[in-house]
């Protein structure tokens, strides 16, 4: 059964285009600025809380990468064409008794955020019918913030450990973040530091050299950029604002 087609507003995708060229071309002058040509820098265009027709829109100027929650993305892939390369980076931590309707896409391309080894086994589970290894990034609280999840950075060899070797459908692409702003001073983001380190040990641990790092967003991606980033997610820049439904 082909996938139906979604209409695109020809204003609106005069809009996302204009968008999607300026972050595209500050990415690559980050990129550039930073000297090493041999690690590129992937843009994800986090498309939650928009129409289907905005993603269709990115689509055609040929844009393949795009960010959602679990809900939406399950949703927007029955819809969309069948070679998007999907994220998942929901607002929240995967729930376990989410795995299952994830690994159902077939198009999933990365899952972002798995922030216990409990929940990489959860997700190992639900992909046993998938002929490949999911891709999978290991969320880190690099912050300490409450507010934010992820293991804590000297969790991480561990958990890596236990994906790698008991994880069999999954396959540990590499490390993901979300910096506070607040800790940057004088142009330095602890932060990102902190994830590198954590690849750097990971990758002494399991011989594990192409881990990438899944950091920066909208306000931070060119500083993430320099620090190594090779995975930036933005939305809001591309897309506009979210908008959420009210809380009942």
């Amino acid at each position: 059964m082909s996938t139906p087609a979604v209409a695109v507003d020809p204003l609106r995708k005069q809009d996302i285009a204009a968008n999607l060229a300026e972050i595209a071309g500050r990415v690559a002058a980050a990129v550039a600025a930073r000297g090493d040509p041999s690690v590129q820098t992937r843009l994800v265009a986090v498309s939650k809380t928009k129409p289907a027709s905005d993603i269709a829109a990115a689509y055609e100027l040929g844009h393949r990468h795009f960010g959602e929650n679990i809900q939406e993305l399950v949703e927007k892939a029955a819809v969309l064409p069948k070679d998007i390369h999907w994220h998942f980076i929901g607002k929240r931590t995967l729930q376990s008794n989410k795995c299952k309707a994830l690994a159902s896409v077939p198009n999933l391309w990365v899952v972002e955020t798995i922030d216990s080894a409990k929940k990489a086994v959860a997700m190992n589970k639900a992909c046993e019918g998938r002929e490949e290894p999911l891709s999978v990034f290991l969320q880190v609280n690099t912050s300490g913030e409450e507010s934010k999840s992820g293991i804590a950075a000297s969790e991480c060899v561990a958990v890596a450990t236990e994906i790698v070797q008991t994880c069999t459908k999954l396959r540990l692409k590499g490390l993901m973040t979300i910096g506070a702003a607040h800790n940057v001073h004088d142009g330095v983001n602890p932060d990102f530091e902190l994830l590198v380190n954590c690849r750097k040990q990971i990758a002494e641990a399991l011989g594990l050299n192409d881990l990438e790092l899944s950091m920066g967003m909208s306000d931070d991606f060119e500083a993430a950029i320099k620090y190594g980033s090779t995975n930036v997610r933005v939305g809001s820049s591309i897309f506009g604002a979210r908008s959420y439904p009210p809380k009942n």
